[in-house]
């Protein structure tokens, strides 16, 4: 595994060398603590100087800081480049140049990765980032209501999905919770699966757990209406199953409510124009 991450980075970096350009800088004091922002979540960072010391504190953000010597003490930096910060994410990859500066107010506080300044690569095992996930869930959330025959009501909890769309190798659910009593519903646990479609009646019931991939919102407490997107990998079952969305509250006496969506509505899907996320 570490030699196939080895042989990952230096293909990367040669990607970078190739399609090199001036690198943007990002100036760096001892008073101030850095953070680079990167468009999609982070999978790799190298920084090629040891007066600079860092770290990933969210998916898609690094901070760093100059180095303090053993006794507490901060060194004395060159005053031109320090060097570079190599950083990659699930499908793009971009460098940039650290530069001490003498006062702090000359310092970069944040620096923001825009989409122009990355190099895209192929990366076989992310067919979407999860920053294009978010971008097409807020499409879906953004659209109005095409669904209405998934539906169901329960202990005065009525639960709907709005809209199934398919992009690339991921189906995106948008579904709809609504409490009609006066008590929170607190959503302590949410449950993806294909089931059996007669559960009942069946003596051995087979069930697959799925996992979303990304979900627009966590999952948490609502009065009377939370809706949610969330992404799952593209399937297919027979028609003997369903797909089924399942919430449920932490409480002795828990409210439990459950979605069924049938493999005919899945193929009544919608899809999403190739250019949406340009628009």
């Amino acid at each position: 595994m570490k030699t196939k991450l080895i042989v990952l980075v230096t293909a990367l970096l040669t990607i970078l060398v190739a399609n090199a350009s001036v690198p943007e800088t990002v100036y760096i004091h001892k008073d101030v603590t850095t953070h680079i922002v990167f468009p999609e979540n982070i999978k790799f960072v190298d920084i090629s100087t040891d007066y600079i010391v860092g770290n990933q504190c969210a998916d898609n953000i690094i901070r760093v800081k100059p180095r303090v010597d053993e006794d507490g003490k901060y060194g004395d930096y060159p005053t031109s480049d320090l060097g570079v910060i190599t950083i990659i994410g699930e499908r793009s990859m971009t460098q940039l140049t650290l530069c001490y500066v003498q006062t702090s107010g000359q310092a970069t506080t944040s620096y923001f990765v825009s989409n122009e300044e990355t190099d895209s690569y192929v990366n076989r095992n992310v067919s979407m980032s999860k920053a294009d996930m978010a971008k097409y869930c807020w499409h879906v959330y953004k659209s109005a209501r095409k669904f209405n025959n998934i539906t169901t009501s329960k202990h005065g909890i009525k639960a709907r999905v709005n809209n199934i769309y398919s992009v690339g190798d991921y189906f995106f659910i948008d579904y709809t919770l609504q409490n009609k009593t006066k008590i929170p519903y607190d959503i302590a646990d949410f449950r993806i699966r294909v089931t059996d479609k007669k559960q009942a009646k069946a003596t051995n019931v087979q069930s697959i757990e799925l996992y979303p991939q990304f979900q627009l919102f966590a999952n948490g407490k609502f009065n009377k209406e939370f809706r949610n997107v969330i992404v799952i990998n593209r399937l297919t079952f027979p028609d003997e199953k369903i797909l089924q969305l399942e919430f449920s509250e932490d409480q002795i006496s828990g409210r439990t409510i459950a979605l069924n969506i049938e493999y005919e509505d899945i193929l009544n899907l919608d899809g999403f124009p190739s250019d949406i996320l340009n628009r």
